[in-house]
Parts: structure tokens; sequence; C-alpha cells
């Protein structure tokens, strides 16, 4: 079974992140790394306001219904650390993006180890970050609409890196 890690860089929504760590803990993902501004859930230690942190837990349990304790999770602020370190543990970096050198996801073979890196949900994932990844990774699109929600393109991509 491929070891799978994601990394949601700079996710706006408590509601995708919510979903986000619900889709992981059911397809059994190893580590997800919530990197820049994305929202996560209420740390032991945590740095931020006890407001801030409480009102963004709610939010992200109000999606995620307790897969947040269940799924394994860490937040990172800085996304080229994170990238740097799950590079040296052996995975390879797939990000999940439109870009004119992506690799349709059906044609892809996953290895043994990768990490699947999600961005913003409108802008995308930032140039400079795609030139960090082995690979960017595209859902080809068939109807009018241009993009699938960040979960819902997750799900697929989680779904063919685990079955094939």
């Amino acid at each position: 079974m491929h070891d799978i890690v994601v990394i949601a860089h700079d996710v706006r929504s408590t509601h995708n992140v919510g979903s986000l760590l619900r889709t992981c803990e059911g397809i059994r993902v190893s580590h997800v790394y919530l990197t820049g501004y994305t929202p996560y859930p209420k740390l032991d230690a945590d740095s931020r306001l006890p407001h801030i942190s409480a009102k963004l837990d709610k939010q992200i349990h109000k999606t995620a219904l307790g897969a947040e304790a269940l799924v394994s999770w860490s937040h990172v602020e800085d996304i080229h650390v994170c990238l740097s370190r799950i590079r040296r543990d052996g995975y390879t970096i797939a990000a999940l993006e439109q870009s004119s050198d992506s690799v349709a996801l059906p044609d892809f073979q996953s290895p043994d180890k990768i990490a699947l890196l999600l961005g913003r949900e409108v802008e995308g994932i930032d140039v400079a970050i795609l030139e960090e990844c082995d690979v960017v990774l595209e859902i080809p699109m068939f109807g009018q609409k241009e993009s699938f929600n960040v979960v819902q393109a997750a799900a697929m991509a989680f779904y063919k890196l685990r079955f094939g």
C-alpha cells in the first residue's frame, strides 16, 4: 500500500480543512501538513490567542466531525521547510495543479512514498513552489468549469494514489 502524506498550503477555508482531514482519515493518509496561512485545529501549546484558536477549532470540527483527533497532522508555517523535510524522508512531491507540463492523474503511476501538495482555493499553487515539486498532476476536466473544489480534487487524487 502506498504511503501518502498531504501538504495543504494556504488553504483559506476552515470548512475545507475540516473536510480534508476527514477525507484523509478515511483514505488512511499517513500525515497532513498544514502550512502557510492554512487554519489548523487547536494545539496543546497553541501560540494563537485563545479565542482565535477556539473559533478556528470549532469551525474545522464542523466538517471534520472528529477526524482532526484521528488523523496525524502538524502545522508547519514555512512550506519550504516542510518540503525539504518530506523530500529528506524519501517522498516524491506531487502538486495537484493545472499547468502546461502537468501529467494527467489517470496516467500517473504512484511511487511507494508520495506527498500530495494542495494549494489555494482560487489561485492554486504559486509557480515558485511548483518548481520545487517532482511532478505536477492534473485532473482532466470535461465540463465547462475549469476546476474542482480543493477537497473534491484531493479525494479523486487520493483514490488514484491509493488504488492505482
